[in-house]
This record gives C-alpha cells, structure tokens and sequence, in this order.
C-alpha cells in the first residue's frame, strides 16, 4: 500500500510539474512578444524598491486594517508552504512526518508557527469573502465595474475557498494525526515524546476521540491528500487565474520605472525624425537603444504608439500577467469616478486576455498564428483612452507597480500619430502648440498682455 501511495504521488508531482512548465513557456512567450526596453539597470536601486514594495507590502498598509490582513495571507502562504518541503519528501520516501526526528527542539515550534499562520489565512479569507458578496466592496461589484464580470468574481471566490479548504485539511490532519499517536498506533506511535500536541490543532482533537483506528488512519490520510493535492492543484491554477501575482510580483515590481513619476517617455521614432530633421546626430534607434556609431539608421520608421500587444514593451505585458485585478486603480481614476468608461483595471485585464487568446491560437493553429483582432478597438475603446487625464493615481494606487498609463498612452498615441483619430479639440491644441507655441489661440508675442492690463488698473 505504501508503494502504491508513493507511486501515486510522484505521478502527480510529474503531473503538475509538467502542467507548470508549458504555462510558464506559454507565458513566457507571450511575455516576449513585446517591444525590447531595458530594465536591467540600477540594480541596487530595483533591489531595494523589491523589498519594500513586494516584500514589505509597503503600498498595502495604506489601509492598515485591509494591510495586515493582506499580510497574514501573503505570510502565510510564504512560510506555511515550507511546510510542502517535508510534505513532498515524505510522499516519495513513504515517510512520515521526516525531519521530526531530526530537529527535535525546533520541529514542534514551526508546526506552531505554521498553525497560526494557517489559523490567521483562513480568517482572514472568510473576511475577504464577506467583503465581497456580503459587504460587497464597490471595486468588486459588476454593477459599478462593467469589467468585473462572472469569471473574475469566481476566480476570487475559487481562490479564497480554496485556501480555506485547504487550511482546515491542514489543521485537521496535525490533529488526527496527534490523535492516532497519542494511541501508539502503527508508526505514528514511534513520534511519542518527540513530537507534541501543536498550538492549534490540540482544540481540534476531541472531533475524533470516538473514531476507531482504522476511521482515523484513513481521515488522517485523506487529510493529507487532500492538503498536498490541493496545494499542488492550486500551483496550476494560479497560472490561469489573477493569482499569478503570487509568482511574479517580485519581479513585476524589481522591473518597475524608476523614472520619476509624471515624466512621460518621448518616442524614440519621433525623436529619431527630429534629430534627421535638424540635422543632428540620431543618438538613439527605434526600440529607444543607443544608435551605432556612425548614426546609421534602418530604413523603415518603426509605428508610432501601439494597436495590438506585440507593439508594447515587454514589461506592459508583465504588468498585465501580475496585476491581481483588486481594483485600487480604477477607485483612485478621476475618470472613472465621474462616471467615465475609463478603467484602468480593465484595461491591464485586457491586455491580459488579448494575450490569452493569442495563446490560445498558438495552442490550435501553430506558433505562427495570426488574427485579424488588435487591442485597440477590440478590447480598449478610444472613448476609454480619450478619458484618460494622466494623473498618474492609477500608478501611484497599485500595490505591485503596475503601470496602466503606459499602455494608454502607447494605444493612445497610434490613433492620435498613425490614424490621425484625435478629437476636433485637440487637433485645435496641437495647432496652437506647434504654431503658438502654448495651448491657447494668441501669439506668442501677447502672451503677457495680461500684465499690463494689471498694471493700468493699479
């Protein structure tokens, strides 16, 4: 029986080894499909906001009670799962409980320690589920968020059960556990004396005082399939759902702009063709790489914005597989809370299921697939995009870095440049900046007019 069990376990570890692997490649490409930009540089200084903002939670405690909350989750889920280590090793061996022996005086502190953990994870998931189907937390309503629909609404609560379940199965298997060796059962028994009732678990212990032997072994042994298939079921999932941030949170914000807020990217095309313009020396190429000595350019001009994902940079892409859809964005958008259709939310969400489908072709058709579908107008509107004012309080809201404006301005400067799509007012603008050199219809040389006027009524 015990061979049979290990045989089956390191199936399913091959399995979801297996499952993990092709979405990773999948993601990956789809991750590389976008535009090249450097964001290698500054190390100690990507290293640095890393911690504080991925590690520490740092923009999380702006709400401190919903900060902590968020931390006991991410805790948990970092130190609970060291956990899997002795899990997975006694599921190939056929051990049971490996490193008791061997860390006597430390092994019954960390199972409390994991215990609490637990205990706090599931709490706080119960209170996140209230928050959003009995409290109903605006940002999570479809009825205000047209983005919010059936699937992302399940996926949270699929997500948030799951860890509950998953945290009891945990619990109840320390206790039934302690229970059968309390009996001396079988190899249980061998653990007495080194191994203690835990913190959590010994209030669980009379739920299975009048199992029999056998009754207990196999709550016991469920328990702890179930809490490692579970957790296993769980590394494959969040490779389709929001939770992916769970994986690529760190790097999303080691990657971020460091550049400072507000100070928006000139176009590395539009810059080449004023330096060809004046002149000048072409200091940098299309992709925004310092140009080759001599200044020699390619022929073709690269596309001025982006319409689809492959015209993005690469990072916009990761944005959009590590944003966690909480909505923080979207509650901070002017726009969206004067009643525009401006989300910034949906848009990272579009541009995330824009590459669900491009991966999906790939997966029916080959890797050479195309569509006739671009982000723009499939999935983004120019109404959203003319929304938009640029305030930066969607970059300064998300908790992990995400930058929605980047994409709106990239989507946004292909209708204004290559469609030449921009709303009568401001073409009227743009004709007076270039023309007048200000916003406003009047020459630049009655600019200060207005001076005199407050000199003649002094």
């Amino acid at each position: 029986m015990e061979i049979f069990q290990q045989i089956l376990f390191v199936a399913a570890l091959a399995a979801v080894a297996w499952f993990i692997t092709q979405r990773i490649r999948l993601i990956s490409r789809a991750i590389n499909l976008g535009r090249p930009e450097n964001r290698f540089d500054h190390a100690d200084e990507r290293l640095k906001t890393m911690l504080l903002v991925a590690f520490g939670q740092k923009k999380m405690f702006t709400n401190l009670l919903v900060g902590v909350m968020h931390f006991v989750i991410y805790a948990g889920f970092i130190i609970i799962n060291l956990e899997i280590l002795e899990i997975i090793l006694d599921g190939v061996l056929g051990t049971h409980r490996l490193f008791a022996p061997y860390i006597t005086p430390v092994y019954p502190i960390l199972i409390d320690v994991f215990e609490v953990l637990a205990f706090g994870v599931l709490a706080v998931c119960v209170v996140f589920l209230c928050r959003r189907f009995v409290a109903k937390v605006s940002r999570f309503q479809q009825e205000r968020h047209r983005e919010m629909t059936r699937w992302p609404r399940t996926d949270a609560a699929v997500i948030l059960i799951a860890e509950i379940l998953l945290m009891i199965a945990f619990l109840t298997w320390n206790a039934s556990d302690s229970v059968l060796r309390d009996r001396g059962v079988g190899h249980y028994g061998e653990l007495q004396g080194i191994v203690p009732d835990f913190i959590i678990s010994q209030y669980l212990k009379p739920l299975f005082t009048n199992f029999s032997d056998t009754a207990l072994i196999a709550y016991e042994r469920t328990a702890w399939w179930l809490h490692i298939l579970g957790i296993l079921a769980f590394a494959v999932y969040v490779t389709y759902s929001k939770h992916l941030h769970i994986a690529l949170g760190f790097p999303n914000v080691y990657f971020s702009d460091l550049q400072p807020k507000g100070e928006m990217q000139n176009m590395p095309e539009i810059t080449k063709e004023v330096q060809l313009a004046l002149g000048l020396p072409v200091t940098t190429d299309a992709d925004g790489s310092q140009a080759n000595d001599n200044g020699e350019q390619p022929a073709e001009i690269g596309r001025f914005g982006a319409k689809d994902v492959q015209d993005l940079k690469w990072i916009n892409l990761m944005n959009a597989y590590s944003c966690t859809e909480c909505g923080r964005c979207t509650s901070a958008c002017p726009a969206n809370i004067t009643g525009k259709k401006l989300s910034p939310r949906k848009v990272m969400m579009d541009t995330r299921d824009r590459l669900e489908e491009i991966q999906q072709g790939w997966k029916t058709n080959g890797p050479d697939y195309r569509d006739d579908k671009s982000l723009l107008n499939d999935y983004i509107t120019a109404e959203e995009l003319n929304a938009c004012t640029t305030c930066q309080a969607c970059v300064n809201a998300c908790p992990i870095n995400i930058n929605p404006l980047d994409i709106i301005l990239q989507l946004r400067r292909y209708r204004v440049m290559e469609e030449s799509d921009a709303p009568a007012s401001w073409n009227a603008m743009f004709s007076n900046i270039e023309n007048n050199m200000a916003p406003w219809k009047f020459s630049p040389s009655d600019r200060f007019n207005w001076a005199e006027q407050v000199n003649d009524d002094k």
